[in-house]
């Protein structure tokens, strides 16, 4: 007859990997917003909204999909380096809640050290949770034809527990109509951008 102890160490142990399948895949779920929270959209040019008309930024679209106040704070050619040292100031000045965080690109395109970029987005991640900021962080590619985010993405996700979109850019920039150029998106490839950062801030509930 099998005890009540061996039957609580059996279900333990069919627990286990499965609490590390979660504990590794790095997406914790978001609090949800409350009205008149603001959402940071931080980055650079594919933040900014470059290669599509004014106003089709995928902040502004994704405002328009939530309801929230999204504040588009994209500066073109930015590099991890240059992004770190401006965030502070932003987020003491617009108060967000929560924090989309999409860098990197140009540390990619300019072959700066990935080493360091990962210790700048990480950087950016702790300035933002020790604000109170939640972050939901976007992966950018690899430098090659047909490439999925960069590793450093997804090791930062796990670390920090962050909610992580992980190859939405990659997807978007292998469909040439979603592309303005060879590195940004048009109108429509925002608003493909927008509508899935949705989805994901609904998934993990907080809208």
């Amino acid at each position: 007859m099998i005890d009540r102890l061996s039957v609580r160490c059996w279900w333990m142990w069919l627990a286990v990997p499965a609490l590390l399948v979660l504990a590794g895949c790095g997406e914790a779920p978001l609090d949800r917003l409350s009205a008149g929270d603001r959402i940071l959209a931080f980055g650079d040019s594919l933040t900014e909204g470059v290669g599509a008309p004014d106003g089709a930024a995928y902040p502004a679209q994704l405002e328009a999909l939530t309801g929230h106040a999204v504040i588009n704070a994209g500066v073109s050619g930015e590099t991890t380096a240059e992004a770190v040292t401006r965030l502070p100031a932003v987020l003491d000045r617009h108060e967000p809640a929560l924090m989309i965080l999409l860098t990197g690109g140009n540390d990619v395109l300019q072959n700066r050290n990935p080493i360091r970029a990962k210790a700048n987005i990480a950087r950016m991640i702790e300035l933002a949770r020790g604000r109170g900021v939640q972050v939901v962080l976007v992966g950018v590619p690899r430098k090659s034809l047909f490439s999925n985010s960069a590793p450093l993405y997804r090791e930062l996700a796990d670390f920090y527990h962050v909610v992580l979109v992980d190859d939405l850019v990659a997807d978007l920039l292998r469909r040439p109509g979603y592309k303005s150029d060879a590195v940004h998106l048009n109108a429509a490839g925002y608003r493909a951008m927008a509508e899935r950062l949705d989805e994901v801030l609904r998934e993990s509930g907080a809208l």
